[in-house]
């Protein structure tokens, strides 16, 4: 799927307890590099989750591929896909590499794919589902030699930037056409962020549209600034994503 474009006018959402962001004005082109920078805290996640059509905004309105929000968050669920994001793309520290990507792949084909394509033949919707995983791991540069185990290495055993790596892989099986990535900088060192953001920037090179959040963005990025909310507000709106 090409990128999408992704503005937003006003956009706010507000809980029992206050803001979780607002004001959000912003216009972006298909396939962007968009930056939710700011503190923890300060509703870059909830934001996050808003444009993905995974959390229902309060105030003013956002667009994604042309479809309105709030009114068309299931059809902005069907372009976008999301990583990283604790609560909701959580990976099983058990499972292995390999389980993760079959399950998801397994999933694209049952309820992702067109009519067309599930109607199609067993072994040529296999061969697609091998093609898919492969693109997904080349994108998001996961290379399953380089693991201590390789496709059979469980995810306690992945070292941070491959964790990442592999969630964004399991949101790119979908192709989407936008897609979100929580935290790009927690847990890493400055060489290890650099990697990630160079390949944030692959993504878009390649015509997907990319939000990412982080504390500090770099000068490239279109840059979306949060304000400081109230961080249990943040951590309610979070919460009642994790449920949806």
């Amino acid at each position: 799927m090409d990128g999408v474009d992704v503005t937003a006018e006003g956009l706010g959402l507000k809980g029992p307890r206050g803001w979780a962001f607002r004001g959000i004005t912003f216009d972006a082109r298909p396939g962007s590099l968009i930056a939710v920078e700011g503190p923890s805290g300060s509703g870059r996640t909830s934001l996050l989750l808003a444009l993905t059509g995974r959390m229902k905004a309060t105030e003013g309105a956002a667009a994604v591929g042309g479809f309105r929000l709030p009114r068309h968050m299931a059809a902005v669920r069907r372009v976008g896909a999301v990583a990283n994001v604790a609560g909701v793309t959580d990976l099983e520290p058990a499972l292995t590499v390999g389980e993760h990507l079959r399950e998801r792949a397994l999933l694209q084909r049952r309820f992702g794919d067109s009519l067309r394509e599930v109607l199609r033949p067993r072994a040529e919707r296999a061969h697609e589902a091998r093609l898919r995983v492969d693109a997904a791991l080349a994108a998001s540069g996961l290379d399953l030699e380089t693991l201590p185990k390789g496709s059979r290495t469980a995810v306690r055993d992945l070292e941070r930037p491959q964790e990442l790596r592999l969630s964004l892989a399991l949101a790119l099986l979908g192709r989407p056409g936008l897609v979100g990535v929580d935290d790009v900088d927690t847990k890493l060192s400055e060489a290890e962020r650099a990697e990630v953001w160079d390949l944030l920037r692959s993504l878009t090179r390649a015509g997907t549209t990319v939000v990412a959040v982080c504390r500090t963005a770099p000068e490239d990025c279109l840059s979306v600034p949060t304000h400081q909310s109230d961080p249990k507000e943040e951590a309610d709106a979070l919460a009642e994503a994790g449920r949806a």
